[in-house]
């Protein structure tokens, strides 16, 4: 007996011996670039691959780089130096100590070893070239089916084996009963076919693993030199965009200390400028097919100008609601918190996080809280009516074409708070909303409410005691570029005066943050904006001019014209977006001499412009408050009586407020991954409605309900009401629990 179960076969593989690949972990120190040297990471060699991070912590979820061992040169440098090259690119490496750089590049040398006696038995095909990037996910799509099959091989076989396995167990056990019995001769027959049954299934167990191990092995090796190759590739794009940042911060830098040695490449101006008393617009890339004269003495625009620059008020139009001024307006800002801790002064880089972001959706990519400001996006919304009393002055003008400058230069003032703020808000969570009640201070509410997470879309109304009422449908559309972030505010915004019935329409312009790789962060806006009253059809189209280091050109450069319904040309608007916007009344105009491309320009004959609007100046110490505004300083105000579903109420937000990053960013993550499951949990019930047949249940906002606009004809959220009525109810049980 004892030798029949010895005959049995031995459940090896013959003739395959896996080489043993070595595990090694510790501190080495690697060379980065030229600007901060070699920096210490935390090496790990496993299978053939050697891997680094900057922390241990990191090996769970944040890999810096692979590098595979098989086909790498390693060689000994001096002074505790390692240099590993593959693929064309080499990695120098740096040890503590002679001994420590010898144990590296002895354990390194064997698992190159080691690694390309692995890839020795493997099949044949692995040696093809590395697929493309079209053919990538159909081989890999083929690889898995076969897997998979081999996997059902290896399966079958497995249930015989036990099948096989316990019968030949019951007939060794009745043959042990029947030893010395007359019938013993037929038991050990069976005994015999049934040994030879579990030899034959165990003989296919044994060459199912072998064919799973050849396809693994040879998957992996094409796999490996994919990985490998898409590497490379993203190692050059990423040194490109390195080098080309740095080029382009070294223009900047030059042209700064020296900008009269760039002035050959300026474009010459088309018209005169011998007459001190000519205003006109440069002849740029994209400019206005105009040009303005203006029609008064030097001695008349000279006092003008002393007192649009003096904060002075050349006529009616600059007056605040019931004639106040702007020391009366700050007075009453004064009764609410005119400041927030200072910001920490973390270092964090934030091309070490966008780097692997490159054409992504912003929304979509977890940032710690050290990109961002204590604001939502929703109160960053809210700060559009920060001049409400644009909005004021011109619900009492009589004049349709005064009114649209006011509301021209309202549009162009809600930038005027971004200037310094390169910070990221918060991304509401779905369900939140913010409320801002300023109907003592200046007349109007406001109440946004964020719609869609995916699109991030946000709804927004404000009704104002003072005449008017605004309200726009916001969706954002953010890209990385490499060297700069591109945010797009799709959408409309609505405007509508209560006793005209008048109604405007505009959009915004595209933000775009520079110096992501290289460099201090800025921001600048650029694009059209055309304002549209779509009672009267006068209109106002309004250019962004992108900053440019070469034009002599006033940074930020705003400039528009207003026309009535017939297309003639009655205002010139020109300014800045970030300090004031004036308007100029068009006495004339005529035809000039042709552009630079061969295009005659309007040349318009103007009176002394007047200020429409000009920026409050910031608060004391903004610097070290995120370069908020006196408004934005009281946007994250503790109130009570609010929605608990406001923005106010955010924890990981309040959090960073007072200074507390870690603790912010510990709540940032807690708050996303619950909407996260949210999300999932109303797809997962998407998706039994539809197997049900059953009507599927979608998300619906509390506040704004969607509806087809009848001005523009596109689908909108809009206030549904009942807000402020809940509120001084104190009735907020149809909240949702977000935070």
């Amino acid at each position: 007996m004892d030798e029949l179960v010895r005959s049995l076969p031995s459940p090896t593989l013959p003739g395959i011996q896996l080489p043993r690949l070595d595990t090694h972990k510790g501190w080495l120190f690697k060379w980065t670039n030229y600007l901060k040297g070699y920096q210490r990471r935390w090496f790990v060699l496993s299978n053939g691959l050697l891997s680094y991070y900057r922390t241990q912590g990191e090996m769970g979820h944040t890999c810096r780089g692979t590098i595979p061992l098989a086909a790498a040169q390693i060689e000994l440098g001096d002074a505790c130096h390692l240099l590993i090259t593959n693929g064309g690119r080499s990695y120098h490496l740096k040890a503590t100590s002679e001994a420590e750089c010898q144990h590296w590049l002895s354990t390194l040398q064997q698992a190159k070893v080691n690694a390309n006696a692995l890839i020795h038995h493997s099949d044949d095909s692995g040696d093809e070239e590395s697929p493309g990037p079209h053919d990538a996910r159909v081989l890999s799509q083929g690889a898995l089916k076969t897997l998979a099959s081999k996997l059902d091989d290896l399966s079958t076989c497995n249930e015989l084996i036990g099948k096989h396995g316990a019968a030949l167990q019951r007939s060794l056990s009745e043959f042990e009963d029947l030893r010395g019995c007359a019938d013993g001769t037929d038991k050990l027959k069976t005994v015999n076919e049934r040994a030879a049954l579990f030899r034959i299934t165990s003989n296919a167990m044994i060459n199912a693993c072998r064919d799973f191990l050849d396809v693994a092995q040879s998957q992996n090796r094409r796999w490996q030199k994919t990985l490998q190759h898409e590497q490379e590739q993203r190692h050059y794009l990423e040194t490109t965009i390195e080098q080309l940042a740095k080029q382009h911060n070294s223009l900047e830098t030059a042209w700064r200390e020296k900008p009269t040695s760039y002035t050959g490449v300026q474009i010459s101006r088309e018209v005169d400028e011998s007459d001190e008393n000519d205003e006109f617009f440069d002849a740029m890339e994209d400019a206005p097919s105009f040009i303005t004269v203006n029609a008064e003495t030097k001695h008349r625009r000279s006092g003008s100008s002393q007192s649009m620059m003096s904060g002075g008020v050349p006529s009616d139009w600059t007056l605040h609601e019931n004639g106040t001024s702007d020391s009366n307006h700050m007075q009453l800002r004064r009764t609410r918190r005119s400041r927030i801790p200072d910001k920490p002064n973390y270092s964090l880089n934030l091309w070490s996080i966008m780097k692997n972001c490159i054409g992504k959706d912003l929304s979509k990519i977890p940032m710690p809280v050290n990109f961002n400001e204590p604001l939502s996006m929703l109160q960053r919304l809210t700060e559009d009516v920060e001049y409400s009393e644009l909005l004021d002055r011109a619900a009492r003008c009589d004049s349709s074409l005064e009114q649209m400058c006011l509301v021209a230069a309202f549009s162009v003032s809600s930038y005027s708070t971004t200037v310094h703020r390169t910070s990221k808000p918060f991304n509401p969570l779905l369900g939140e909303t913010y409320e801002l009640d300023r109907l003592q201070e200046y007349g109007y509410r406001s109440i946004c409410e964020q719609v869609s997470h995916h699109p991030p879309a946000a709804a927004h109304h404000v009704t104002s005691q003072r005449g008017w009422t605004l309200w726009q449908h916001i969706t954002i559309d953010s890209k990385f570029r490499g060297k700069y972030i591109s945010v797009m505010p799709l959408g409309k915004i609505h405007l509508k005066f209560h006793s005209s019935g008048t109604h405007y329409v505009w959009s915004k312009v595209t933000s775009t943050v520079h110096n992501i790789i290289v460099g201090k962060l800025w921001i600048d806006q650029s694009g059209d904006i055309d304002v549209v009253n779509t009672t009267t059809k006068d209109t106002c189209h309004l250019k962004f001019s992108p900053y440019s280091y070469f034009s002599r050109d006033v940074p930020r450069k705003v400039t528009g014209v207003v026309e009535d319904g017939d297309g003639a040309a009655h205002y010139i608007l020109s300014g800045t977006w970030d300090e004031k916007m004036e308007s100029a009344k068009i006495v004339d105009s005529s035809q000039g001499s042709g552009g630079s491309e061969g295009k005659q320009k309007t040349v318009y004959q103007t009176l002394q412009p007047k200020l429409l609007w000009k920026k409050y100046p910031l608060p004391d110490n903004a610097e070290n408050m995120h370069y908020f505004s006196a408004l934005a300083l009281t946007l994250n105000e503790p109130e009570e009586g609010v929605a608990p579903t406001d923005s106010r109420m955010r924890p990981d937000q309040r959090l960073m407020e007072a200074g507390l990053w870690d603790e912010a960013n510990t709540q940032k993550q807690r708050l996303e991954e619950c909407q996260r499951l949210e999300r999932k949990r109303r797809e997962v019930q998407t998706m039994q409605a539809q197997e049900e047949g059953q009507e599927m249940e979608v998300y619906q906002p509390l506040w704004f309900k969607k509806k087809t606009d009848e001005t523009t004809k596109e689908i909108s959220y809009i206030y549904r009401g009942g807000y402020w009525e809940a509120k001084e109810r104190q009735d907020w049980s149809m909240c949702p629990e977000i935070f």
